[in-house]
């Protein structure tokens, strides 16, 4: 086979060189029209050393004569990617363009018969498309003719672009590894090497020890590092550490160290040993972290748990927690007391609504899941089972706790048990009813005495009625905030004025059942002692409205409005539709006086009445403190301060 860079080889071994593509691409290579010209006509040392490069397993190429024509075997034939088989027998500038001026200077130094190597050489090539870098090392010769003179230039190609990529990540994740561990006092690494029993540790992991950083990045025995370790816990990190090293596993260990002043820290060390090929550790790197602070956060956050579960504990009521959703995690002894419920056992939400009372579950539900999308206080009273299997009221609250951002991190709670006191205020409840119901008595008696003493006295009947007028206006106050309970409509007798005035002025409502008194504004809560001197006060006003004033005409009427300015309350009563009326020069009248006692004497307030033209107008300034009691307990706290 003249074509053939075997001619002399039997059949079969050429069809067995040809298995590799590359030997069969020479070999039916048209090389007639190739400046290097049909192989028979080749210099035996070109075709020798052709030989060679083809069965060569490491990739190989040839740039023959001054063109740099391209011969190469299989393995460079892999390396040269989608550029194979189109290179093949091509000049090589013409081959790798990207490479040119390259190629160039590597070809006139072969030609000269030079040698030299190349390490980790940096091309981009175009292998797959598009140009991208590549890294090498290239060891060149100069293909030496029969004359002894270089024929072209042989390249030996190893490429090195995955140890080169591998090593530069790896410098850089050990560049942002170093710089992390640099900008934290708190982390030290260390590597022991444990056949020379020598540990070199960075500046952090060497000041966690008490040694010269200078000294640990030369490093030092481990005796020395041990040293650091308090007496206590080294006995057992001494432990762990042999038995890392025993099976290979992960060493972690948490132990303190003392500084030269004395003082205790915790530290965190971790790592694992190396072994080698015959099962023997023959390194152990590892870290270190001081995590005094997290410790004795631990500590602290512990001791606060402590210190709540045992105030918590000693209690008198139930207390209880839930997460932000809701969710029980925690009841005290008394719930468990309480119940008769095992602490021990797991208590869910079901459990905890099962205690309730069937007719109160709903009611508590809604109140509790109210709470938790708003965010307001929980407030309820329901009936919870004791573990006599009675239910007994408790007052249930609770309070969520916000964290800086005002989110809800927990709910606490309470549950006081009031079966008793509950039960105490209904029977004081009978008897606020009953003694009412008897002062009431008392009053329809003074009526009736007051009628019968005026039966034969016809001089006195106008008198006699203004005062049962008057009985009857007391008895409508007492009856409006007599002290009354839950059970009632106005708990702790307390009520608004407007209401007050409502049930007073009630007699003076037209034929259609309106009223002819509105009251507008600002409304406030009275007790027992304001209803007497105001009900006083608001009857003596629409009797003289009713005599002399707008309620004495059938289309007259009055308005009242109220009006809250910082601790005093104004009212003003204004009549319309009432006859023209004009100023007295004095007021000299009982009802007069009446007023004026009730306002002034009792309720340290102003009254100022203003004849007005088309009706009186009277302005009232009463002092907030006057009107309820809890105002009154308030101001005299304050005094006593």
């Amino acid at each position: 086979m003249p074509r053939s860079l075997f001619p002399n080889a039997a059949p079969e071994i050429r069809a067995a060189l040809e298995r590799d593509p590359t030997v069969k691409l020479l070999n039916d290579y048209d090389w007639t029209e190739n400046p290097l010209g049909p192989i028979p006509e080749w210099p035996d040392s070109l075709k020798g050393a052709v030989r060679l490069m083809m069965v060569a397993s490491t990739p190989m190429v040839m740039m023959v004569g001054f063109q740099g024509i391209l011969v190469y075997n299989d393995a460079y034939a892999r390396f040269a990617g989608q550029r194979h088989p189109a290179i093949f027998g091509m000049p090589a500038l013409d081959a790798w363009p990207e490479i040119a001026d390259f190629n160039r200077s590597t070809m006139e130094r072969g030609l000269s018969g030079e040698s030299w190597m190349l390490r980790d050489q940096e091309l981009a090539l175009n292998r797959h498309g598009q140009l991208e870098a590549a890294w090498m090392d290239l060891h060149y010769s100069p293909v030496a003719g029969d004359d002894g003179l270089s024929m072209g230039t042989l390249c030996v190609v190893h490429e090195t672009t995955d140890r080169i990529l591998i090593e530069s990540a790896l410098a850089r994740s050990e560049e942002r590894l170093s710089l992390a561990l640099s900008s934290s006092a708190l982390v030290g690494t260390w590597d022991w090497d444990v056949i020379n029993n020598v540990v070199t540790a960075d500046d952090q992991f060497a000041r966690l020890y008490n040694i010269d950083p200078q000294v640990a990045g030369l490093g030092s025995p481990l005796e020395q590092y041990l040293l650091a370790i308090d007496f206590e816990d080294l006995p057992r990190v001494n432990a762990e550490m042999q038995q890392a090293m025993a099976d290979g596993s992960e060493f972690r260990s948490e132990y303190r160290v003392v500084d030269p002043s004395g003082t205790r820290r915790w530290l965190l060390a971790s790592g694992r040993p190396r072994l080698d090929a015959e099962g023997r550790v023959y390194r152990f790197p590892g870290v270190a972290v001081d995590i005094t602070n997290q410790r004795r956060a631990a500590e602290a956050l512990a001791k606060s748990e402590l210190e709540f579960r045992t105030l918590a504990d000693t209690m008198p009521q139930m207390v209880w927690a839930t997460r932000p959703d809701g969710m029980h995690d925690y009841f005290n002894a008394r719930w468990y007391e309480f119940t008769g419920l095992s602490a021990s056992a797991t208590i869910n939400d079901n459990d905890a609504r099962e205690m309730l009372h069937p007719d109160d579950r709903e009611r508590a539900s809604t109140v509790w899941q109210h709470s938790l999308k708003t965010g307001e206080p929980y407030q309820i009273e329901y009936r919870l089972r004791h573990h006599s299997g009675e239910y007994r009221w408790s007052l249930g609250r609770a309070l969520p706790i916000r964290d800086s951002h005002g989110d809800v991190l927990r709910w606490i709670g309470t549950c006081t048990d009031i079966h008793d006191s509950r039960k105490a205020a209904e029977e004081r409840e009978l008897v606020a009813q009953e003694l009412s119901h008897r002062i009431k008595n008392i009053f329809a008696v003074l009526t009736g005495i007051v009628s019968l003493s005026a039966r034969g006295r016809p001089e006195v009947r106008d008198f006699a009625d203004q005062l049962r007028q008057r009985i009857f206006a007391l008895g409508e106050a007492h009856d409006f905030v007599r002290p009354q309970n839950y059970l009632s409509s106005h708990p702790g007798g307390q009520g608004g004025l407007s209401a007050l005035v409502a049930r007073l002025m009630r007699p003076y409502e037209s034929e259609t059942g309106t009223g002819r008194i509105h009251y507008a504004g600002d409304d406030t809560m009275i007790d027992d002692a304001a209803a007497t001197p105001l009900a006083l006060l608001f009857h003596e006003l629409a009797t003289n409205a009713a005599k002399y004033g707008a309620l004495s005409r059938p289309e007259g009427w009055v308005d009242l409005t109220g009006r809250l300015e910082d601790e005093q309350f104004h009212v003003t009563w204004k009549e319309h539709g009432g006859p023209e009326i004009a100023e007295p020069s004095q007021l000299t009248g009982f009802g007069s006086k009446l007023i004026e006692l009730s306002v002034s004497g009792q309720m340290r307030g102003a009254i100022e009445r203003i004849w007005e033209k088309d009706g009186l107008r009277v302005e009232l300034s009463l002092p907030l403190v006057s009107l309820l009691r809890t105002n009154r307990l308030r101001t005299a706290a304050g005094e006593e301060g």
